[in-house]
């Protein structure tokens, strides 16, 4: 499943939805809501056009019985075709196949994983009734008994409304992880953004996850406050980060393209971008900022130095150091890698001691200008391909 991928598909007899976070990409896929809530936010582009839809716990659980029958004959085919049981091996036997199937796909890779986690699709789990999540949940590990992790999406807005006494019973029922979008902690830009909660709320929302038990991963978005709205955003996201305490912080820079609403706000002047060396400069000064204990993780294919992640404040200052090793870099050295991390031949900054990939990178900069094309304009359209 590509992460991006905005087409849902109802493969082998179960749903899946559209997205996954990069850490789930090993996990079974279940899908318990279809699409958003909310769906209003400018910077997103995944469910606009879907409407929201609960789905009943039948449904949910005869898709978790397909995926176990699913499991089953996997395992069965590890010994029948000459795996010597071999699960895992029969996994990647059929991964390395060109099916089609994508129930079969999300099953192998589940299972070549190890098969110790599950996701809960699609954009708000917790939204569902809370006896209706619990039997779910109980059903999924009891056809399940390998795992050891259910994880998924939430709200803020949802999270907040939620007593603590009905999350202490999901989180005992064996949802062990919510990743929540809190993008920013500056009420001025939720607002703009319409993301309909505050920061007050988002707050709210991690403190009770986090007494409830949950491991909790915070999602930021460097770049959303542009031009206008990065000093605020740094600062009242690294406070609102400082009060929630999470277990994960996770980085998901801003890129925009013509299937967002904020994209029509770009084109007639009412946000502007910032480059890529201010994002980069904005995450330095969200990390100055931050007094937490606390993974820190650049684990999106959008963000620039993805090298940029440890355990905090133990390695913040090696994430600053590598920050500054790239902002010290000359102009053309930075725009060589940042084409190069586009075009997928660099992916952290000690692949420019590569000589043979520093000179195709400055061979295909030399040509894009011969062109007359605009660098910059070459390396958004490479952006686009990621979403």
């Amino acid at each position: 499943m590509a992460q991006e991928d905005t087409t849902s598909e109802s493969v082998a007899g179960f749903e899946i939805g559209p997205i996954r976070p990069p850490s789930e990409a090993y996990s079974l896929l279940i899908r318990a809501t279809r699409n958003c809530p909310w769906n209003r936010c400018l910077f997103c582009h995944c469910y606009k056009g879907t409407q929201f839809s609960l789905r009943t716990v039948e449904e949910i659980e005869r898709d978790i019985d397909v995926a176990a029958a699913v499991r089953d004959q996997i395992v069965e085919a590890s010994t029948r075709l000459g795996f010597g049981g071999d699960v895992q091996a029969t996994a990647a036997a059929l991964l390395s196949q060109p099916y089609g199937d994508q129930c079969l796909r999300d099953v192998a890779l589940f299972l070549y994983a190890g098969g110790q986690s599950a996701f809960l699709q699609d954009s708000n789990t917790l939204i569902m009734r809370t006896p209706d999540l619990v039997r779910v949940l109980r059903h999924l590990y009891a056809s399940f008994p390998s795992l050891t992790r259910v994880t998924s999406y939430s709200r803020s807005h949802t999270a907040a409304h939620k007593t603590l006494d009905e999350l202490k019973e999901i989180r005992a029922a064996g949802l062990v992880r919510i990743h929540i979008g809190l993008e920013t902690g500056y009420d001025p830009l939720l607002e703009y953004m319409q993301k309909g909660t505050t920061a007050a709320q988002q707050i709210e929302a991690g403190r009770r996850l986090n007494e409830a038990g949950f491991s909790l991963s915070e999602y930021v978005m460097p770049g959303l406050g542009g031009r206008a709205m990065a000093e605020g955003h740094v600062r009242e996201t690294a406070r609102a980060l400082n009060e929630i305490r999470p277990e994960f912080i996770r980085l998901r820079s801003l890129h925009v393209t013509p299937t967002m609403p904020l994209w029509s706000r770009l084109q007639d002047g009412d946000f502007q971008l910032q480059d890529e060396d201010d994002v980069v400069r904005e995450i330095r000064g969200l990390l100055e900022l931050l007094d937490v204990t606390s993974q820190f993780k650049s684990d999106h294919i959008l963000n620039l130095l993805m090298e940029i992640e440890g355990t905090l404040p133990a390695d913040k200052g090696n994430c600053l150091a590598i920050i500054d090793r790239y902002l010290s870099l000359p102009d053309d050295e930075r725009l060589i890698f940042r084409l190069g991390r586009r075009m997928g031949f660099y992916s952290s900054l000690g692949d420019l001691a590569d000589p043979g990939r520093h000179e195709r990178m400055a061979d295909a900069l030399r040509r894009i200008r011969e062109r007359g094309d605009n660098v910059e304009d070459v390396i958004r359209r490479l952006k686009d391909g990621f979403i």
